[in-house]
Formats: C-alpha cells, structure tokens, sequence
C-alpha cells in the first residue's frame, strides 16, 4: 500500500524541494584529527544496528491503543468533547495522536538524515565529515523503524507539521555550514530527544519502548557531536554573529514549542482550529511537555556559548530558563543504559527460549526411545 493512501490529509507534493546553497568542501589533510571526535566517530561505526532484526516487528500492537496514553494526555479530556465520545471514539483519538507523534517523529528523522548529509558536503573539518557519515545512516535506520511502525502497527500517517517543516526549511536554506548542526543537533534533534523519552519512560507498551530506546542511544551521540563541533567554532565567532545565532535559536525555539499541540489531529475529529488551538494551550498535561521538551535543548544552547541575554529573556518568557542546568551528560548516559538493559532483557528471553526448545527436544527424543524399546 502506498504512504499517501495511508495521509489522514494530502501531504501535497510527492517531492519537497530546498535549493541548496552554500559551498560543499573538500579537506586534503588527511591524518590527525581531534581525538574527542574520532573517538566518537569510532563509537558510531561500532554501535551501528539492523532496524529489521534487533527490534521485535512480531510484537502485537493494538492500533487503538499503541502507547498506552492515559485520558489524561488526551487533550479533549476533561473538556465538554470528551463526554460526547464513545469508547470508540476515544481509541481511535489515541491512534490519530500516536500517529501525529510517530509521523512528525519520521518527518525530523528524514531532516536529520538531509541535514547529516549536509554536514558532511559542506563541513571544512575531514574528523567532522567522518561521524557524519555514520550519523547519516543512523538517521536513516530511524526513518526505516518511524516509517515500519505507522505503516504496520498504526496503519495511519499525518503530513509533516507546519512548524517542523519551516524550521527544516530555514535549516536547508542557510549558506552557512554550521547552521545544519544548530538548527538539526541541537534545536530539532534536542526537542526530539525530550519526546522519546517521555513516551519511552511512560509507554507500558514494549515494541514502541524498544523502538525509542534504541534510537535515543544513537541520538545521545548525535548530540554530543553537535555540542562539541559547535563550540569549538563558536569560540572563534564575534559578539555579532553570536546573535545571529541566538536569533535563529530564539525563533527555532518559538517554531518547535508550537510544532508541540496537536491541533491538526483536534481537527480530524470536527474541532474548529480556532478553539483546537486553546484547547491545546490549556492543556495541564501539554503545558507540562512542552516544558519538559527543552530539557535537551536549552542546557546545549548553553553549553555551545550562545546565552546572551536576548536569549535568556526569550527562555525565562517560554518558562523553560531553569533547564539550562540540566546535566546533559547524565541524561545521555541514562539514554545510553536503558538502551543495554533491553538488549540484555531481551536476550535473556531468546537464551531462555533457546534452552526450552532444546530442553523439549531431549524430551521428545526420549519419548521415542522408551516407546521404541
């Protein structure tokens, strides 16, 4: 079945296309390198996974219930809509949201397979081009397991979000080579993060669990080159084009936060956006994840050298300014041990499975014997 019958609306052109601008470029030093990225380009090369063997795919999912999302994530509930909505109603209310959810998620994986294919054309440094490449792949990987889980599982998908799709946009279209990794590694990549840990530390279903979790531990990475890549060039920058930066982050920030309410799946159900939109900002619970959301993004912003105090205003007005002592590293860490600890679960369960199909067979070819003699 093709993706378009699968759109909830028409997603419009078959092919979006960016004019590319800026320079590709090529370095001829080949030897050396900074040690932190090379090790980190290391790591990728040895943490690379198969998306078709190391998830579950045989896991049932229930379509109408593929998260597990409590009433009270539904944006709806407690309003006078929800009372009208049958039993359902409210299941197919959780499969549009976990649709709209996983579908932007596929969207920003596909920009940050672009944007790391970008990277490697137009960064000067050869280390830099290195872990590119191998990011490439991972995001491609994450754009495989996105698309496989709304097509077989969800069986829905929703065009890219306005929001996702401007920041993408105004990333593609920037001549500067550094802009791909602000607005993809720390913006795009940072809010994303946020998300899938959310729903991977509350879902109770496992295959979009192990899906999150294995992605994340790829994204830690991703992260981290972008911190270390851009701080390095930011020291170098003057007062001016540091507030360039921070413009583009500030606006960046104001993009994604309204990327977060879900009013596209509001209208599915006959909501008029107009009220789609308050009901939206008046939700408890999205209030909460929208702050939650920058949890990855303003400790990086941080970090990187961009806090100037047009900034720091801007957080302090979306709530989010004490983020900003975050502790990435921990958090990744976290990401990068939730991850194992599936792995050793899971091959836990095919050892024990192995050994009772082993055990059975004895069993049976003792059976055979007896009955033989």
């Amino acid at each position: 079945m093709s993706t378009h019958e699968l759109y909830t609306t028409d997603p419009g052109e078959g092919v979006w296309q960016i004019p590319a601008t800026g320079s590709a470029r090529f370095s001829w030093e080949y030897d050396g390198g900074r040690e932190r990225l090379l090790a980190l380009y290391q790591k990728g090369k040895d943490k690379q996974w198969d998306g078709a063997k190391r998830i579950s795919w045989d896991t049932e999912v229930d379509p109408y219930d593929p998260l597990g999302a409590p009433d009270e994530a539904l944006t709806l509930y407690g309003t006078r809509h929800w009372a009208k909505l049958t039993g359902k109603d409210r299941g197919e209310l959780r499969r549009h949201y976990a649709s709209w959810q996983f579908s932007q998620f596929l969207h920003g994986e596909q920009g940050a397979m672009v944007c790391a294919a970008r990277i490697v054309e137009s960064v000067p440094d050869l280390d830099a081009k290195f872990y590119s490449a191998t990011q490439t792949m991972d995001e491609a990987r994450h754009a495989e397991v996105f698309g496989r889980f709304l097509h077989e599982k969800v069986g829905m998908l929703y065009p890219v979000n306005k929001s996702l799709r401007e920041l993408l946009g105004d990333t593609l279209r920037d001549s500067r080579w550094d802009m791909p990794y602000l607005g993809m590694q720390v913006l795009i990549e940072g809010l994303a993060l946020a998300a899938f840990g959310m729903i991977r530390d509350t879902t109770g279903k496992p295959l979009p669990k192990q899906i999150l979790a294995y992605v994340m531990q790829d994204e830690a990475r991703h992260v981290a080159f972008g911190r270390m890549a851009l701080r390095d060039y930011y020291r170098q920058l003057t007062d001016a084009e540091l507030r360039e930066r921070e413009e583009f982050v500030i606006e960046g920030c104001y993009l994604m936060r309204d990327r977060l309410r879900g009013v596209e799946v509001l209208e599915n159900f006959g909501i008029p956006r107009k009220e789609a939109e308050q009901l939206s900002e008046q939700s408890e619970f999205l209030a909460l994840f929208r702050k939650l959301l920058f949890s990855r993004i303003v400790p990086c912003v941080k970090d990187i050298g961009l806090w100037g105090e047009r900034l720091q205003k801007a957080y302090l007005e979306m709530g989010v300014f004490e983020m900003g002592d975050s502790n990435l590293d921990l958090l990744m860490r976290e990401d990068e041990e939730i991850a194992e600890a599936l792995d050793r679960e899971r091959f836990a369960a095919e050892e024990a499975q192995r050994v009772a199909e082993v055990e059975a067979a004895i069993a049976a070819g003792a059976e055979g014997a007896e009955g033989a003699g």
